[in-house]
């Protein structure tokens, strides 16, 4: 009686390929630092920028970093960060006048492969792993997704430096990055943009009816705009959530938040 022999192979799921832009092109008008911009200042210790793109370039699913620059920066930019750039495997690419041309540069050196796209402002250092695992995962299952936070703060409608209304704050959250989408959803949303220029890329996707899923993260997950912002950073960075760790909102509380 002959036996019947069946084999099993192993399937090995190989994970979507991420590539990841980082626009730092903006003039920073409101914050510099020694007439450096902001995201080229140092934060304790290594350039705001070098912060931002740390969190991805070690990630098995980024297969593509690009930091998006003026034109004006790239001598300084490749002299002062050449040490880095020795190590990082990024693609520095000239931006254009508004964030949105940046970022449409950045997606013209896409790689064919890459699968979804996640555009972080350069400016944006105070991340952490379970925060982009996170908006990562929501991509894939809905093609586009943004980290966010509520908003908690009174808000009100002001004309002329007078109070005209208090608007409600229901329903109101306060769009970060990552802002990630399907390649050719982020593609088409920039094809037909005509001469309208978004904020942000979520924006720029509505105009095609898709809307992007909100991913809760926290308050610290802030971008550096003003000098205030910058020194809140400092006595942010090393308070930042740790992996299977309680982490702590704010170096001023006790109140241990839920792990985003």
């Amino acid at each position: 009686m002959k036996q019947c022999v069946i084999s099993y192979k192993k399937v090995v799921v190989m994970p979507a390929k991420f590539g990841v832009i980082l626009p730092a092109a903006g003039k920073s008008s409101r914050f510099t630092q020694n007439k450096r911009k902001k995201p080229f200042i140092d934060l304790k210790g290594r350039a705001v920028w070098l912060r931002a793109v740390e969190h991805f370039v070690n990630r098995e699913d980024v297969a593509q970093t690009i930091v998006v620059i003026s034109p004006e920066d790239r001598e300084f930019f490749m002299l002062k960060f050449q040490a880095n750039l020795a190590f990082l495997d990024v693609e520095v690419v000239d931006g254009g006048a508004e964030r949105a041309d940046s970022v449409l540069n950045g997606l013209q050196h896409l790689r064919d492969d890459i699968e979804y796209v996640a555009v972080h402002d350069a400016a944006r250092p105070l991340l952490t792993k379970k925060w982009i695992d996170n908006v990562f995962k929501a991509a894939i299952e809905h093609d586009a997704a943004i980290l966010a936070c509520p908003v908690t703060s009174t808000l009100k409608k002001v004309a002329d430096g007078t109070i005209e209304k208090t608007v409600s704050r229901e329903h109101l959250w306060q769009a970060q990055t990552p802002q990630v989408f399907k390649t050719e959803l982020l593609r088409e949303a920039y094809e037909k943009r005509g001469n309208f220029q978004p904020t942000d890329e979520a924006q720029l996707v509505e105009q095609l009816g898709t809307a992007a899923k909100i991913v809760e993260c926290s308050a610290m997950n802030m971008k550096i705009t003003t000098q205030d912002d910058f020194h809140m950073a400092i006595a942010l960075i090393d308070h930042l959530p740790k992996d299977n760790l309680p982490p702590t909102l704010h170096p001023f509380t006790d109140t241990k938040p839920t792990l985003f």
